[in-house]
């Protein structure tokens, strides 16, 4: 079997919020940062505002769900590309819901994806499906998480009056 080279990942996150008295209470300090990687924009962190952070900023619970979202996406594509199944528009309102407790502690409970697929008039809406499922399958994040992560998909295809 024949294994592909490791791949390195690399980011910094910077704390942005120090007020001048540091963490001496819990309410003392911005929960604002910046998270970098080489390379790409920089982007705006915080924690969710239950957490005490700026609701306009990025939250980890906010990029995890992303980062599941987006790789399900890219392998969907990719998968669909190299069948010669047309997809042109493709959006996902995904939703993780999240487990705390009072003592701070918690994790995601479940993340449901919900793409949205317009597909070519010619394209096959069964495979485009079960498209899905190896997507799922194979995304790199989602095979990270120990989160149950659960697709239902919705296949159109595009109106015959439609252009693409």
């Amino acid at each position: 079997m024949h294994s592909a080279p490791l791949r390195h990942y690399r980011a910094r996150v910077h704390w942005t919020g120090s007020t001048g008295e540091g963490t001496s209470r819990y309410d003392a300090y911005s929960r604002a940062h910046r998270i970098h990687v080489d390379g790409k924009p920089s982007l705006a962190g915080s924690a969710d505002p239950a957490f005490r952070g700026d609701a306009t900023l990025h939250n980890p619970e906010d990029l995890f769900l992303a980062s599941v979202a987006a790789c399900h996406m890219l392998f969907y594509l990719a998968l669909c590309a190299r069948e010669g199944l047309r997809v042109l528009a493709y959006e996902d309102a995904a939703e993780g819901v999240l487990d705390a407790d009072t003592n701070g502690h918690g994790r995601f409970r479940e993340i449901q994806l919900r793409p949205r697929v317009t597909l070519a008039a010619d394209a096959d809406p069964v495979r485009a499906v079960a498209l899905h499922q190896a997507a799922h399958a194979r995304c790199f994040i989602a095979n990270s998480c120990s989160v149950p992560v659960r697709c239902d998909p919705v296949v159109e295809p595009m109106d015959a009056g439609a252009r693409a």
